[in-house]
């Protein structure tokens, strides 16, 4: 900022940010109403005991979404550009400046080429801003172009995690979608590479590509999925990468499972045990919602089923989340525990289930005002189909007795 200052070009004190006190490049707005440059504001609350606003200091939810202030960016953009063409302008107000049209189309054509440079600024200016994104995606061919890098076998590993980099930020229309996973039949080959790159931005990105590509049913790209691939996601979500590399990992899964035999692939590849290991840490809500509803859909089928009652706290820990965490976590935990209940319950799980408080958990379920109506059928269902055995069981006090559905 200094050296726009001495340029004659004094920086107006709300273009500045609090935390950097440099010009705003990539302005985004808290809850709390204030206003920092993203590169900044995404620093400080990486750090653990920073989850406050640097100014207000007023508590952050965690897994805070940054709101872009697209109107303060544009009186930013404006300023800049009225700064004297012949001055010395600083080079942060020349970056502010709106990427041309013609700029991007140069840009893209390199990136053809795989040129790594070309990539990694377009990459750049899609995380810049909406102007310089909406810009790229209105591009003829562009998605076509990034996903012949992604698949190409002479360009370099770089220059493919660069690809993957700029699609995943990108908003691809369906049926851009589904041309691209038509036209390219080893793009999910390609993604596999990717994601077991040591490149953790790289992981997370081609794990967000595929959840977008399987959100978008394209059965001719799904339906071919190897175990390889399945096996990376799973990778994904047992190597915690970060909590939105691991919400793209399990929304894909869940988006896969309902194809084939991708549910015996995804248990083949140790998902049971991931999910299990994940929801042991108490994750955040929106994360143990997602492992449930993925562990309720691998359920469904007798390899799932198996990996849960053989896990030595697969049951119990999906019996804690009832009434723990949200009613969309306590419906899924019961649809699971239906599953077993129903499928695999053996007088061993059944000693389990009610050893481990889970048969508990479903009695305070039918009087909780946290659980819906569908929760507490599923609970009642389950509570009635054993019910010889677990009245009898000497785990079960009193009180969850006078709770037991007659």
């Amino acid at each position: 900022m200094a050296a726009v200052a001495s340029a004659g070009a004094e920086v107006p004190s709300y273009f500045v940010c609090p935390i950097s006190l440099q010009l705003m490049r990539d302005p985004v707005t808290l809850p709390t109403g204030i206003s920092y440059d993203r590169a900044a504001i995404a620093r400080w609350l990486a750090a653990p005991a920073r989850r406050t606003c640097p100014v207000t200091r007023q508590p952050l939810e965690p897994g805070l979404e940054l709101t872009p202030n697209h109107t303060l960016r544009r009186l930013i953009q404006s300023w800049a550009a009225s700064v004297s063409p012949g001055s010395a302008v600083d080079e942060e107000v020349a970056a502010l400046r709106p990427v041309s049209s013609d700029e991007v189309a140069s840009l893209l054509s390199d990136a053809a080429a795989a040129q790594v440079g070309a990539l990694r600024r377009l990459r750049e200016l899609a995380a810049e801003c909406e102007d310089s994104r909406a810009m790229l995606e209105s591009q003829d061919g562009v998605f076509d172009v990034l996903s012949r890098v992604v698949t190409s076998g002479s360009a370099c590993s770089t220059a493919r995690e660069e690809a993957v980099g700029v699609l995943a930020s990108l908003r691809i229309p369906e049926q851009e979608l589904i041309g691209v996973a038509t036209r390219h039949s080893n793009l999910a080959e390609s993604l596999t590479s990717v994601l077991r790159s040591s490149n953790l931005q790289s992981r997370t990105q081609a794990v967000q590509l595929v959840r977008t590509l399987a959100d978008a049913v394209v059965p001719a790209w799904v339906i071919g999925l190897d175990t390889e691939l399945l096996a990376e996601l799973v990778g994904v979500v047992r190597d915690r990468i970060s909590t939105r590399a691991t919400k793209a990992s399990l929304h894909a899964l869940a988006a896969l499972c309902p194809y084939g035999r991708h549910r015996v692939k995804i248990v083949g590849a140790g998902a049971v045990a991931a999910l299990v290991e994940l929801l042991l840490d108490d994750p955040e809500g929106r994360v143990c919602e997602l492992a449930l509803a993925v562990l309720d859909r691998l359920c469904t089928c007798a390899e799932g089923r198996a990996e849960l009652v053989a896990h030595a706290v697969g049951v119990a820990v999906v019996g804690k989340k009832v009434l723990r965490v949200s009613e969309a976590a306590s419906e899924r935990a019961v649809r699971v525990l239906r599953s077993v209940a129903r499928h695999a319950a053996t007088p061993a799980v059944l000693q389990e289930m009610a050893q481990g408080g889970v048969v508990g958990k479903l009695c305070l379920a039918l009087r909780s005002e946290q659980c819906g109506v569908k929760t507490k059928e599923k609970a009642h269902e389950v509570l009635k189909l054993h019910s010889r055995v677990w009245r009898a069981s000497p785990c079960l006090s009193p009180n969850f007795l006078a709770l037991y559905p007659s």
